[in-house]
């Protein structure tokens, strides 16, 4: 066992029997490639990386590999869950040299952490004209030996472009630039299958939420109906492809192929969290019946498959079980067939199967056809075939879950959780269901209290060991869902801890010149200070921070609110101009301020407030911040002197003006304006 043996992190955990003699990240592993004159080997992946595993597999299992690593270096393994901090810095690096990035992560660095090469992957053997990893090794060791001088001079270089500032503040989007955002996004389109460029193909749930709102608050009609189709396509052929799990819920993390067809099964919170509420959204704006199903079903995959007894939900669940990618959620034609009996062929015209298969042999379930087109192929109607559809599934669940699940990383990441707190609070809202408020509230109760360590907010968890502290998109995440759950059942508590969340960022991360950094003033000291401004698989933090800006201005009327998201969308506004697919979120956070907010306070008890909560919560009103009370005195800016009358009262505030209050919800529904 090595120095992994006691880490919280899954994902260290997994590698602890290695014969690598790995260091986690820290003062310890710097200070021995100092007194051994080595260059340190960082490795940076995730529990649920297939090529993670594969790459151990090969290589850090391997003991010749081991001690040539144990004799040359001092190896490094970090999870870029727990530190998006490092991994931010040195993906930067591998992004520079090589124009890509992705995990596994490799980076050789200097005894200081300087980088001076690196990549992803490195095989065991020699592929594709790439060395394999052994050659690297030997390589990078004769060059630190022979020619040092030249790699501490590529250090500096490397180091130095990373420090720089990024790209100047700039104009904050215009009218014609979020306009034209629609276009340049519908550029890499695919019009076919939905969802943006080639093979592989992810989700983009910020590029979405873009367009989702656009189709509603745009100012150009004709945009409109683009940005409405770019989404209801992507998210039909999505919700078909086996990227869904058609049996269990939820998405995997992205498609290999443009069809959407073969996943890396891994299966991430943060993707669950973000399409479950862009398929409710979407289907309150198309009324498309199957983006609701898919929305509950993703919810209820969470809720069965991911939750915690702290009352947070975990972050993933591995692409492999028995050692083979895929296996938990593939079919043989054997296998469907031993199941199924005489249903067999409804299932292959459902699902696609076949006895050749679509998957090395085996079957991915996917739906290469809508259910009324495969209902008329058979000549029966759609009911008798989704009666038919309901025990197929339910006997392919019952037998999949006899077989090994796959792998699941269980510890709790604060943005992330806060992100699924603010889907099933606005589920509840919508769909008025009971079961998705409890789960909004468990999570609430965890990131308050759970998520706190003697420091303050946590990035992570896992059970009773404690990890590092919250970076600036945990703070903003938090506030942002913690607002949206205030709105919903009113309860006070949500209010302030976002609210002190909102000043933590603004005391402890804002950037001078605009913006926020990802790692407090008093953050561990870092070869840079990283600063994220474009959304990776999440929302970036200055786009979480931008958008908490935006419902703490709302519910508190503080002007300095409005200065500082200014300077936020100034900061990424060059960059969120040009590649509009890199910055969905905050682009979608300044088209809905420059449209207008309304403020809406409803005060009177929970049953008379309930027809009124209703007309904001009916359809996509991503212009409407609001707060519900029952009048009694709060403190609170938006809720202060607002009294119900006989029946409970609606007050309507945009620009500084302020409707006459209403109790009537058409009424109401006349005073938004979305």
């Amino acid at each position: 066992m090595n120095r992994l043996t006691d880490a919280a992190s899954p994902y260290l955990a997994q590698h602890a029997d290695n014969p690598v003699d790995w260091y986690p990240w820290g003062d310890e592993a710097f200070a021995a490639a100092r007194d051994r004159d080595v260059p340190i080997f960082l490795s940076v992946g995730y529990a649920a990386c297939h090529w993670c595993h594969v790459m151990a597999h090969e290589s850090f299992e391997d003991p010749e590999t081991a001690d040539y690593l144990n004799a040359h270096y001092v190896s490094v393994k970090v999870d870029r869950e727990e530190r998006p901090d490092v991994d931010r810095i040195y993906m930067d690096a591998v992004q520079a040299l090589t124009g890509q990035g992705g995990w596994p992560m490799t980076v050789f660095l200097t005894p200081d952490g300087r980088p001076f090469y690196g990549g992803t992957y490195f095989p065991k053997v020699p592929h594709h004209g790439r060395p394999s990893f052994r050659q690297l090794l030997e390589r990078i060791h004769e060059l630190w030996e022979r020619e040092r001088d030249a790699l501490v001079d590529q250090a500096d270089r490397l180091t130095a472009a990373i420090r720089a500032a990024g790209p100047p503040p700039g104009q904050v989007p215009a009218g014609e630039d979020l306009d034209q955002a629609v276009d340049r996004i519908s550029s890499t389109f695919d019009g076919d299958l939905g969802g943006f460029g080639g093979a592989p193909k992810f989700p983009q749930p910020s590029t979405l939420e873009y367009l989702l709102r656009y189709a509603v608050i745009g100012e150009d009609p004709d945009r409109r109906a683009l940005a409405t189709r770019m989404v209801t396509v992507t998210l039909d052929h999505m919700q078909r492809g086996g990227i869904h799990d058609h049996l269990g819920g939820g998405f995997a993390r992205y498609s290999v192929d443009r069809r959407w067809l073969v996943p890396h099964f891994e299966k991430m919170l943060y993707d669950n969290a973000l399409l479950s509420r862009i398929y409710l959204r979407a289907w309150q704006v198309t009324d498309n019946p199957t983006f609701l199903a898919t929305a509950r079903s993703t919810y209820d995959y969470l809720l069965a498959d991911m939750s915690d007894r702290l009352g947070g939900l975990h972050s993933a669940e591995d692409a492999d079980s028995e050692g083979i990618e895929g296996r938990y959620y593939v079919w043989t034609w054997e296998e469907l067939g031993s199941v199924l009996g005489d249903r067999l062929q409804v299932a292959a015209d459902i699902y696609g199967a076949s006895p050749e298969g679509n998957f090395e042999g085996a079957n991915i379930l996917h739906l290469p056809r809508p259910l009324p087109d495969v209902a008329r192929r058979l000549g029966v109607d759609l009911d008798q075939l989704l009666a038919v559809k309901a025990t197929i599934d339910e006997d392919l669940r019952t037998a999949r879950n006899t077989r090994v699940r796959p792998g699941r990383d269980d510890k709790l990441v604060t943005a992330w959780n806060a992100l699924a707190l603010r889907s099933f609070a606005e589920a509840a809202a919508i769909l008025d269901e009971p079961r998705y408020l409890a789960a909004a509230t468990r999570i609430a109760d965890y990131l308050v209290s759970g998520a706190v360590g003697p420091a303050g907010l946590l990035r992570s968890r896992r059970g009773d060991d404690l990890g590092p502290g919250a970076f600036c998109d945990d703070h903003a995440a938090t506030a942002v869902g913690l607002f949206t759950l205030f709105g919903v059942d009113g309860d006070e508590r949500w209010f302030r801890a976002a609210e002190e969340h909102v000043a933590i960022l603004l005391r402890e991360f804002a950037d001078p010149a605009g913006g926020f950094f990802a790692t407090p003033s008093d953050g561990e000291a870092l070869i840079a200070r990283p600063k994220n401004l474009q959304d990776s698989p999440v929302p970036s933090d200055n786009a979480l921070a931008a958008e908490a800006l935006l419902m703490h201005h709302a519910l508190t009327g503080d002007g300095d609110a409005v200065v500082a998201l200014d300077a936020t969308v100034r900061s990424a506004a060059a960059t969120a101009i040009a590649h509009p697919t890199f910055s969905g979120h905050l682009l979608a956070t300044w088209l809905t301020y420059g449209a207008g907010i309304d403020e809406i306070a409803i005060v009177g008890n929970a049953e008379d407030r309930r027809p009124l909560e209703r007309v904001v919560w009916e359809r996509f009103r991503p212009t409407s911040i609001v707060a519900v009370g029952d009048g009694a005195p709060t403190g609170i800016p938006l809720l202060e002197h607002r009294q119900a009358g006989a029946s409970a009262t609606a007050h309507v505030c945009r620009n500084l003006i302020c409707e006459l209050p209403v109790s009537d919800p058409d009424a109401l529904r006349e005073l938004l304006t979305t």
